[in-house]
């Protein structure tokens, strides 16, 4: 992993694993949930169906990765990614099924499948796989942060609460990222204004108290996550 400081002193992780969108076809919707559950703690964005009904349609708002079961309604799953081959998709595709002979393997890579998981599988194996796919798939470098389900894009300024894109200020985004690489350390009034307003004689400590209520309305609007609390008469800490 590579370590960047950038202007402001802000340490940046650089991942060569992107900040994904992948698609997860699978009819068994436990199975479903809880791919969907550990993808998304790796800070990938996710779209999970249970049939190939919307795949087409899903495929144009532009897909890292779909993930695809062989057993599905409608249609077999290595049947309908061949399908999709031959229309030109070109996206691709990780097998995770219970067809574990070697001659269903074979098919599925004949289908156009870039890699085969058996069921029943290891969840880390499945993120392996997941992260050696996009290594080889993506000539982009992303820059991100995660930390519990909140994923920071710095290339695209962007932050993501359980795959929901949130809306923040230059501010607000600096001052997210702030706390998040100071994760479980308390942050006095006095930092914060150094190193977020660059210590400006005209912004009072009010304001970093303002500031940061209205950043914990946007990322935890019902108030039920306590990202941010505060640390009586110091300042705050993420945790």
């Amino acid at each position: 992993m590579k370590v960047d400081i950038d202007k402001k002193g802000f340490v940046m992780k650089k991942n060569i694993d992107p900040v994904a969108t992948i698609l997860i076809i699978e009819d068994n919707e436990d199975l479903l949930e809880l791919e969907e559950f550990h993808l998304m703690k790796e800070g990938y964005r996710i779209i999970g169906v249970t049939s190939t009904k919307e795949v087409e349609s899903i495929l144009e708002q532009g897909i890292d990765l779909m993930l695809v079961d062989r057993t599905l309604p409608r249609v077999e799953g290595s049947e309908f990614v061949s399908y999709l081959r031959d229309k030109g998709v070109t996206t691709p595709v990780m097998f995770v099924s219970a067809k574990d002979k070697d001659e269903d393997i074979e098919e599925g890579f004949i289908c156009g499948g870039d890699d085969y998981l058996r069921k029943p599988f290891n969840i880390k194996e499945l993120i392996y796989r997941v992260k050696a796919i996009l290594r080889r798939t993506s000539s982009i470098e992303h820059e991100r942060l995660t930390a519990r389900d909140i994923v920071m894009d710095f290339n695209a300024r962007k932050i993501y609460i359980e795959n929901d894109e949130i809306a923040l200020t230059k501010l607000e985004f600096e001052l997210l990222s702030l706390f998040i690489q100071n994760k479980n350390r308390v942050l006095e009034r006095e930092y914060l204004l150094q190193n977020i307003w660059n210590d400006n004689e005209g912004t009072q400590k009010r304001t970093v108290n303002v500031t940061i209520n209205r950043l914990k309305k946007k990322i935890d609007p019902h108030d039920l996550k306590e990202y941010i609390i505060p640390v009586r008469g110091i300042g705050y800490k993420f945790q």
